[in-house]
């Protein structure tokens, strides 16, 4: 296996476009983590027109996955942390070639965990909670229960993902078992909600309250990058102005749903501007309390 990554390696080393590759093997029979494969190559490159483009082939009877990502597309995953399985090869994979040290320095940042990306990963995890807690809420009121058990279930989800990043970790790709060792609370929860012998509406109703009292208590914590964006100038926001923020990129969908509750809970405040005098309409904009 070796002498094949060797000579894949200096294959990609000629394109000069290649900052960093990096190898996972595959770990059993058949592994999610590789696709099935026995070999997976993550291609760095900052040429972003490969980006996402994935190439099977064989290779003295290994077959392998290569895959190519830019690295601006790999800053916003690892902070939106969707795909757990590339944060799970950055971190684990074996180094095969690193330019300018790329990759080990951002391995070395992940790590570190640093505030602000934590920051920025709290404020994600909390906006998903929130549509997925809310849109539970409401199916249970007209008595959708399995769209609700969806929804509590994807909503607490994101709660495990959140203590984890409290508590300073990146979520795996085996967030329960993460989280039991982290905050057996919620993992308590969970095991409530898939197995408890109640009725499917108790056990949403059981995790709608835990939610509402143990969640909505963070939205001030989670929401601080928000937070200090409405009080980062005297003038209030309008929606459109919050939305095209870099720092609020990556909740632009979630943003009305995230302020509405931050009002309702007085962490922000509305302000009303007049928009057109002729047909009377109001503005609704935002700020700091």
């Amino acid at each position: 296996m070796n002498g094949i990554k060797e000579q894949l390696v200096a294959r990609l080393r000629e394109d000069e476009a290649v900052i960093s590759v990096l190898a996972v093997d595959n770990p059993s029979l058949f592994s999610a983590l590789t696709d099935g494969f026995d070999l997976l190559l993550l291609v760095i490159s900052n040429d972003d027109l490969k980006t996402d483009q994935q190439y099977h082939y064989i290779k003295d009877n290994c077959r392998i996955q290569e895959r190519w990502i830019c690295t601006s597309l790999l800053d916003r995953i690892i902070v939106q942390g969707e795909r757990r399985n590339l944060i799970h090869w950055i971190l684990k994979g074996e180094i095969l070639l690193d330019r300018n040290i790329y990759l080990e320095s951002l391995r070395h940042r992940m790590l570190e965990f640093p505030q602000e990306m934590r920051e920025h990963k709290l404020l994600i995890e909390f906006s998903k909670f929130l549509r997925r807690y809310s849109e539970s809420k409401e199916y249970v009121l007209d008595d959708h229960l399995l769209d609700a058990y969806n929804n509590i279930l994807e909503a607490l989800h994101h709660w495990a993902r959140l203590v984890i990043i409290e508590a300073g970790l990146h979520p795996e790709t085996t967030v329960w078992r993460q989280v039991k060792g982290v905050n057996p609370g919620v993992y308590k929860l969970y095991e409530e909600l898939t197995m408890s012998k109640e009725t499917l509406k108790q056990r949403v109703q059981l995790v709608l309250l835990a939610c509402e009292f143990s969640v909505m208590s963070k939205m001030e914590r989670c929401c601080k990058m928000l937070i200090q964006v409405l009080a980062s100038r005297e003038q209030a926001w309008s929606l459109h102005e919050l939305q095209q923020n870099d720092k609020l990129a990556d909740i632009r969908n979630e943003l009305p749903l995230v302020l509405n509750k931050l009002v309702k809970k007085i962490l922000a405040k509305e302000v009303i501007y007049t928009m057109d005098e002729q047909v009377s309409v109001l503005e609704i904009r935002y700020t700091n309390l």
